[in-house]
């Protein structure tokens, strides 16, 4: 499908989900997780929650996903 498509969204949101990673984690998957949606390193996801965390802000959002993204499926 090309991304002007109708059925472009309805299969973006059923083959891709956000979860926390099993494979890719230090703590509870959440870094990890969010690396493997936007396709992007897991090391440049944890620098950013690091970033975020000297203004107070990376902490509260990684405790929020860890409570609302579920763990990936086995």
């Amino acid at each position: 499908m090309t991304p002007g498509g109708r059925g472009y969204l309805r299969e973006m949101s059923t083959s891709r989900r956000l979860y926390r990673s099993r494979s890719r984690r230090l703590l509870a998957g959440v870094c990890g997780g969010l690396a493997e949606f936007f396709g992007v390193n897991t090391t440049l996801v944890r620098i950013g929650f690091a970033l975020f965390g000297l203004f107070g802000v990376g902490e509260v959002v990684y405790l929020l996903l860890w409570l609302i993204v579920p763990k990936e499926p086995r």
